[in-house]
């Protein structure tokens, strides 16, 4: 029997640099008022959300996801040349086929790099983060370029009181590379597909298409309305604020530290309420710096967890070096928490 060649790749694998993008069209509730029946009060309220971006004709999830990425590599200090793999997590690119990775990876400039897309919902960075590490451990690529990138304007129903207000669109990037040390912890990830009801599509695609549009969505004016994101908010605000920190612990429990060794806790940007619930559950120390991204960008799914990453190190209110908390959660039911070490 012949005996196969082991890997080789690196010890470790880190986060080396960390990109964002978010649309330049700045949409305040005000506009969202306009086809619901609430207030601003009511929305900063329920969600914490006072602003989001709306993406263009222009920014498509591959021109986002192009900026944010060129920002990300830069920031790592290498040229895109070098990065092995690219990885994309999003809902929100309307083309099945081919995978809008493999455009990316084009248009950056990769040498033929492997590229794959991945739809995980807002727990798809997670996803992403920890196939790249997978990757550069086990020696298939040195350099991954993981992307969560969305476009959730094409999937709000902006009649929909339940939602309207929440979705924003924008990319994030980072490019994951060799480590002499551990820097991405291990991954505690899952899925519960029993509660797969809570977070959908109103509509499958298949259904739309058919001609048979009987009991479907329609709007004021009678048509029937484009598949949009539906969510049962208070069931997924029990799951997240209760399940999901219990996962954020074993997350720490994993990686072998304490509350008290955090320096940083970057949550999925889902609604204000629960990263505040989630931060008593898990009784964070005070020094610990909280994203709370969501205020101006909105929820973002995917793409949430490396844009409010991107914002804190821009801004100075984390550092490089810092340990962070990462976990992202939402549509399948599906999750995913590591602790990660910031560039």
């Amino acid at each position: 029997m012949a005996k196969i060649k082991p890997s080789k790749g690196a010890p470790y694998a880190r986060i080396l640099g960390v990109g964002g993008y978010r649309p330049t069209r700045v949409v305040p509730n005000e506009v969202i008022l306009e086809t619901i029946d609430s207030s601003d009060e009511w929305i900063r309220s329920r969600s914490g959300i006072e602003t989001r971006h709306w993406a263009s004709a222009e920014e498509t999830v591959a021109a986002m996801s192009v900026e944010a990425s060129g920002k990300a590599i830069a920031d790592a200090g290498i040229d895109a040349s070098q990065i092995g793999a690219v990885v994309v997590s999003t809902v929100s690119h309307f083309s099945q086929t081919p995978a809008v990775a493999t455009e990316i990876a084009d248009k950056l400039g990769t040498n033929k790099a492997a590229a794959f897309d991945i739809s995980a919902g807002c727990a798809g960075f997670g996803y992403g983060l920890t196939l790249a590490k997978g990757m550069v451990v086990e020696g298939s690529a040195e350099y991954v370029l993981v992307i969560g990138v969305e476009r959730l304007s094409d999937l709000t129903d902006l009649e929909d009181r339940a939602t309207a207000f929440l979705f924003g669109d924008g990319a994030g990037a980072v490019v994951v590379g060799p480590s002499q040390e551990p820097a991405i912890g291990p991954t505690v990830w899952g899925s519960e597909g029993d509660k797969s009801e809570t977070i959908k599509q109103t509509v499958t695609w298949d259904r739309f298409r058919s001609g048979d549009l009987t009991g479907l969505p329609v709007d004021r004016a009678g048509n029937v309305k484009f598949p949009a994101i539906t969510q049962e908010g208070q069931a997924v605000f029990r799951w997240a604020v209760f399940e999901m920190a219990k996962v954020a612990q074993q997350a720490l429990d994993a990686a072998g530290i304490s509350p008290d060794d955090l320096d940083v806790f970057i949550p999925h940007q889902a609604n204000v309420r629960i990263i505040d619930s989630m931060v008593k559950t898990l009784k964070l120390p005070e020094h610990v710096m909280v994203a709370r991204d969501i205020r101006t960008t909105g929820n973002t799914s995917a793409a949430s967890i490396p844009l409010a990453m991107e914002r804190l190190l821009a801004t100075g209110e984390a550092k490089s070096g810092d340990t962070a908390l990462v976990i992202g959660f939402g549509a399948g039911l599906v999750y995913a928490a590591t602790v990660v070490t910031l560039p």
